[in-house]
């Protein structure tokens, strides 16, 4: 399976382990898989997956710590499987930097879809430069530098600051970024917009509570205003 897209399904209940990985087996994903947190963590630490599918409720370290802990080491997307329904458990995953999230019961199909368009858009775009401030970004090598301090972002995050990096000064409304970085196929709502926005104002502003350029438009969106002022 050279050059196959490697996945990493976190999950303790073997039945739905088993269909998720004979699935992503079938679409030609080289699938690792294991059952708590502790081991998920040593299966990352001996080879980085392209993208990791964990379930929220899991023994030892739950989903939500997991990401927590991963994202101090590693951009590479989540994505997270919750069978809870409320809004505050996806915005808190979805804060913690997961890249999407779907809930169980799920079709395995929908997931395929799901991961195809995360790791879609995780690739590397066409090789190319923005700059504007402090922050200067690399779409080939998905790099983030703030005053030439590399910068760690999410796979979204960069996604998100890309966007409106590449269209300074136009206003984006909550909706219009959900359809032109996470997609139509994203089930998420106008609040995942507003935590992947706070957290770019904690990595790339120098005052995260005053933002020079990630510039809120109230009633309206953001913009990304290039100059210091």
């Amino acid at each position: 399976m050279s050059g196959a897209k490697r996945i990493l399904v976190v999950e303790d209940e073997g039945t739905i382990r088993e269909v998720i990985r004979r699935y992503l087996e079938r679409e030609g994903f080289e699938v690792r898989e294991a059952v708590d947190g502790y081991a998920a963590l040593e299966a990352i630490a001996e080879q980085e997956p392209d993208l990791v599918v964990m379930d929220l409720m899991l023994p030892g370290i739950d989903g939500l710590t997991l990401t927590r802990q991963l994202r101090q080491r590693s951009g590479v997307p989540v994505i997270m499987l919750t069978a809870r329904g409320e809004t505050s458990d996806r915005v808190r995953g979805l804060d913690l930097g997961a890249d999407d999230y779907i809930s169980k019961p799920f079709s395995p199909r929908e997931l395929v879809s799901r991961i195809h368009a995360v790791l879609r858009r995780a690739a590397p775009a066409e090789a190319k430069r923005i700059q504007f401030g402090e922050v200067e970004m690399d779409s080939e090598s998905r790099t983030v530098r703030v005053s030439e301090r590399e910068v760690r972002l999410t796979a979204r995050e960069f996604d998100l600051l890309w966007f409106l990096a590449s269209h300074p000064g136009q206003v984006f409304t909550r909706e219009r970024l959900l359809d032109g970085v996470w997609g139509e196929e994203f089930a998420g709502d106008a609040s995942t917009v507003t935590v992947h926005v706070r957290h770019l104002r904690e990595k790339v502003e120098p005052d995260p509570a005053r933002p020079r350029h990630l510039i809120t438009v109230w009633g309206v969106g953001y913009r990304l205003e290039t100059s210091h002022g």
